[in-house]
């Protein structure tokens, strides 16, 4: 039956041009199948038969997210095929910080004017941050809105469900003094503080194609809108093989606001300031916006996108964990007394 409203067209809103995007994401979303996947993308849920086997007292973990304006600058640069990875790894990224494995992830796109094909590149990026991320993409919504946002604009976000057993979940009761604090690398700003940076970058009217000396080749719209990292995969081998006691995701609100989530009252991160290795993209965004060092890691990751806190016996095996998933991790510091939950000097 062929679904047409004329009335609803004239409105602004193409319905058969969702039909048609739907088709297109099919293929897409079929390569995040794993198992447990009940059924395919069309429904009026998305279905997924999780396997409990094995586990005590399992819990379920969700998160979600969006883009935030880092898509301001894909849409200038009509490069729509990578913030969808983006997406993925703002959910999944804070559901590893419990211990949970992602299962599956829903995307949500609300776009000014429904063109069929773009939408096919937001979530084809979707798919690939969740084969990365190694959960299925099991269903979505796009929403067409006509005279509320620009015919170019959208806005993606999206939830993820992850599960841990009870006695697996990563809950920081068990850290200590002397533990110790290990980076694992960002790929660049990631998705944070974005408003800041298309200020001092002055993005609408820039040349976004310009190589700063700065960036050795890389243009300043591709640092910019390069993926944020998933570290779903090197985590999860991580807890399988060494006595972690806690993990932060490093978003919003940079070192101060992030790493004392995973810290208990009595405890304080020391991080060790000379030890951080801060890509180039983060100089050059303090020196033109002239923005206090203790603004940035106040804001941004500082190239490092997560930290994971281990036991001292197992600091060795855990950085050669993450070196085998691919990950270069280095130390940064180490937990002691104190009350101020992070102290970076």
């Amino acid at each position: 039956m062929k679904s047409r409203s004329e009335s609803y067209a004239a409105a602004g809103v193409d319905i058969e041009a969702g039909y048609e995007g739907v088709k297109l994401i099919k293929p897409l979303v079929e390569k995040t199948n794993i198992p447990g996947v009940v059924s395919g993308i069309g429904g009026f849920g998305g279905l997924f038969a999780p396997d409990v086997k094995g586990m005590e007292e399992p819990i379920l973990v969700s998160g979600t997210d969006g883009v935030g304006t880092k898509q301001r600058i894909a849409q200038i640069l009509g490069k729509n095929d990578t913030v969808g990875i983006d997406c993925v790894a703002m959910c999944v990224n804070d559901i590893i910080c419990c211990g949970a494995k992602p299962l599956f992830f829903l995307d949500y796109i609300a776009i000014g004017k429904n063109i069929p094909e773009k939408v096919a590149e937001l979530v084809a990026g979707v798919a690939e941050g969740c084969v990365q991320a190694g959960c299925a993409l099991i269903g979505g919504e796009t929403a067409e809105h006509p005279g509320t946002m620009a015919a170019d604009d959208y806005d993606l976000a999206g939830f993820s469900v992850g599960m841990v057993d009870k006695k697996k979940l990563i809950d920081n009761d068990r850290m200590q003094e002397g533990d110790v604090i290990i980076a694992l690398p960002s790929s660049g700003i990631h998705s944070n503080g974005y408003s800041l940076v298309r200020k001092v970058f002055d993005v609408e009217n820039a040349d976004l194609s310009v190589k700063p000396e700065e960036l050795g080749g890389q243009t300043l719209g591709e640092a910019l809108l390069t993926p944020t990292r998933i570290y779903v995969k090197p985590v999860l081998a991580l807890l399988e093989k060494a006595d972690v006691r806690g993990i932060s995701h490093i978003t919003g609100g940079g070192f101060y606001e992030n790493v004392p989530r995973s810290i208990p009252d009595g405890l304080c991160a020391v991080i060790d300031r000379a030890s951080v290795k801060i890509p180039p993209i983060f100089s050059l965004l303090q020196k033109k916006g002239g923005i206090p060092e203790r603004d940035m890691f106040n804001t941004y990751n500082m190239g490092v996108g997560m930290v994971v806190i281990v036991a001292p016996g197992d600091a060795d095996k855990a950085l050669e964990v993450l070196k085998e998933s691919g990950e270069d991790a280095y130390v940064i510091g180490k937990v002691a007394k104190g009350e101020d939950k992070i102290i970076i000097k």
